[in-house]
């Protein structure tokens, strides 16, 4: 699968594009549509499935020096507002941020990130390691291993800093579940 393939196959999705459009026009700095909902939908396409078939939330991600959680609650509200309509749960996290709360959370260290595309290069599985956003009117994509994986429904563990087997496991298990064809390459 190349990029336009995956780009026609995730834009299937009406969520997707709406919350893409909406990041556009608000302009928060270093705004992506991240992770498994752009992977989901195109597994749902691929296997037959309807288009929100197993996508539990919406991934956004941006990068705002601004580090206060004042500030993080001001995006996600006034993001929230504009898409409220849409039904779907919608997680937003300025990644400027991270590094400080997800030790407290996740019992891990998480070093400070400089970009969004860091933020996307941590996640557990090599699969939902992709984003999208709109630059210049056109959709870019940021997928630092490809599509293959997306494309043959392979959950394969990132071993990013932040890697763990047990989140690994419970998220592939959840996978195999919704999408039984996927095949799960062991992190061990």
């Amino acid at each position: 699968m190349d990029e336009a393939r995956f780009l026609a196959l995730a834009l299937k999705n009406p969520v997707i594009v709406a919350i893409i459009d909406e990041l556009d026009r608000l302009a928060l700095p270093d705004a992506w549509l991240v992770a498994g909902c752009l992977t989901q939908t195109v597994w749902n396409v691929l296997t037959g499935r309807a288009i929100d078939h197993g996508v539990s939330d919406y991934d956004v991600f941006y990068f705002d020096p601004d580090t206060s959680w004042a500030a993080e609650d001001a995006a996600i509200r006034k993001l929230q507002a504009q898409l409220g309509h849409l039904g779907a749960r919608i997680e937003i996290r300025n990644q400027a941020r991270v590094h400080l709360w997800y030790p407290g959370k996740h019992g891990l260290p998480y070093p400070p990130l400089t970009c969004s595309c860091d933020g996307i290069d941590r996640f557990l599985t090599r699969n939902t390691q992709v984003g999208v956003r709109l630059a210049g009117g056109r959709h870019t994509v940021y997928a630092p291993h490809g599509f293959d994986d997306i494309a043959e429904l392979i959950a394969r563990p990132n071993r990013a800093a932040n890697f763990s087997a047990a989140n690994y496991a419970a998220k592939a298990e959840r996978w195999k579940t919704l999408w039984p064809e996927m095949t799960v390459i062991p992190a061990e």
